[in-house]
């Protein structure tokens, strides 16, 4: 493939990031509203661009921000972010849009040992906070950040159960302009303490999107995850998406050997992985919706 050491990522890279000349660009893959690409060096170095033509920095900068936190706890395999921003910032100017660079990792090849990836997470779930409102209790992040293609707005707050019922379920409830998914969500939002009763949560670091499209082992051994969409919470908050995770019995093993299963946490799953399929009806309509209602259904009658 044709050498892009002339591109404005590519000059941005040799400028910054003592890597020597960029010698080929590859294209990697596409989704709806980003193209990635890895960029190889004559070092040997390469890294792994992801460019959005239209869109503001906004998105990869809660991208960059969740990928950063998560790699300051030193649990898993996280690429490091180099820079992220808007195109037009580059050299000589990239266009309309924005983009991220960060490191390259090369996935599969390495054994897939689910009860260690469990294990990685629970330390993960573990590690103090870096950031200072979450170290001093509060729920949330530094920016918003997107759920698939959903804003998910993380400004902070005090107590949990409201930051979930005010910054989780409602947005997602009034997104689905249903009355009967509203009338059942406004139920259990209205009862929602009661799942909670007796718990003490503390803030800790989530990925936010984790199934396994978002996880993967690593050449040489290992696990990594990537694309979260990262925020501060309830450790419980992270298995939401575990319907479509793969985690099986050895995994759960792994992470309740470091953070055993708090009573109630059934009824809390389900309230969690109702938030995933709203979001998931919001976003492709379907099958989604009866999902989400027999969750509700299911809790409401519990309130």
């Amino acid at each position: 493939m044709a050498s892009k050491s002339d591109s404005p990522i590519a000059r941005w890279i040799e400028a910054n990031l003592d890597c020597g000349k960029v010698t080929k660009e590859s294209f990697m893959s596409s989704s709806s509203w980003s193209n990635a690409y890895r960029y190889d060096t004559d070092s040997g170095q390469r890294f792994f661009v992801k460019e959005a033509k239209g869109q503001d920095g906004t998105m990869f900068k809660g991208e960059a921000l969740g990928l950063q936190a998560m790699y300051d706890t030193q649990a898993l395999r996280i690429p490091k972010v180099y820079h992220h921003g808007e195109l037009s910032s580059l050299p000589e100017g990239g266009g309309n849009g924005s983009f991220i660079i960060m490191e390259y990792v090369e996935f599969g090849g390495g054994r897939a040992d689910m009860g260690e990836l469990g294990r990685c997470m629970a330390r993960m779930h573990q590690a103090q906070p870096v950031d200072e409102n979450a170290r001093a209790g509060k729920f949330g992040f530094p920016v918003d950040n997107t759920i698939g293609g959903t804003p998910q707005h993380n400004g902070w707050m005090d107590e949990w159960v409201p930051f979930f019922r005010e910054r989780r379920l409602k947005p997602q409830l009034k997104r689905t302009n249903d009355a009967r998914l509203q009338q059942m969500g406004k139920h259990l939002c209205d009862n929602l303490d009661k799942f909670f009763e007796g718990l003490e949560v503390k803030p800790c670091l989530l990925h936010g999107d984790l199934w396994s499209g978002n996880l993967s082992t690593v050449k040489g051994g290992g696990w990594a995850i990537l694309d979260p969409a990262t925020y501060y919470g309830h450790h419980e908050a992270e298995w939401g998406m575990s319907w479509c995770g793969g985690f099986n019995g050895a995994f759960w093993d792994g992470y309740h050997e470091i953070l055993p299963a708090a009573p109630g946490s059934k009824d809390r799953h389900s309230i969690y992985t109702l938030y995933h399929y709203l979001n998931h009806y919001n976003l492709f309509g379907g099958g989604y919706y009866s999902s989400a209602a027999g969750i509700l259904s299911e809790l409401t009658n519990k309130c």
